[in-house]
C-alpha cells in the first residue's frame, strides 16, 4: 500500500491511533479521504450538549486533518460531505447548512445525511466523514 499516504495529527489523532488503530486521513492520488470526525472538543475531547455546538466542533475538526494531511484550501478542496446523526432533525440540518455555508462559502459540495441509533460514544450525536482533491502541489505531507 505504498500509493497510500496516512495522515495523524499529534496529540488527540495520536491517542485515537493507539487506542483504536486507525488514521485520521489519506491521500489517494490527488484525492484526501478524511475518516469520521465527531463533535467533541478539539483540545478536550469533551462532548457538548447541543447538537450545534456538536457540528461545529465536527466541522472545525475536519479542518484540523484538512490542514495536517497538508490541503492548503482546506474546505475549499472538498466536494463530498457524508454526515451520520443520532436523531436527524430540523436543528441537525439546520446545524449542518449553517456550518456548509461558513466553511465553504464558494461552493456547495455533494452532501448525504443518513440517520443512525448511535455513533462511537455516548453522547455523540453527529459525525462527519469528507472527500476532497488536490492539485500535486497543493499539498505537503
Amino acid at each position: 500500500m505504498s500509493h497510500l499516504t496516512y495522515t495523524t495529527p499529534p496529540g488527540r489523532g495520536e491517542t485515537l491511533l493507539q487506542k483504536f488503530h486507525f488514521n485520521q486521513a489519506v491521500r489517494i492520488s490527488n484525492r484526501i479521504e478524511i475518516s469520521g470526525q465527531t463533535g467533541t472538543d478539539p483540545s478536550t475531547g469533551a462532548i457538548p450538549p447541543s447538537a450545534e455546538e456538536q457540528i461545529a466542533n465536527a466541522f472545525r475538526n475536519v479542518s484540523i486533518i484538512l490542514e495536517a494531511a497538508g490541503a492548503t484550501k482546506g474546505w475549499g478542496a472538498v466536494y463530498k460531505v457524508r454526515s451520520y446523526h443520532v436523531g436527524l432533525d430540523e436543528e441537525h440540518s439546520g446545524a449542518m447548512v449553517k456550518q456548509m455555508r461558513k466553511w465553504c462559502p464558494e461552493h456547495a459540495p455533494l452532501w448525504t445525511a443518513v440517520g443512525v441509533t448511535g455513533l462511537a460514544r455516548g453522547g455523540l450525536v453527529a459525525e462527519i466523514e469528507v472527500v476532497g482533491e488536490v492539485k500535486g502541489d497543493e499539498i505537503e505531507i
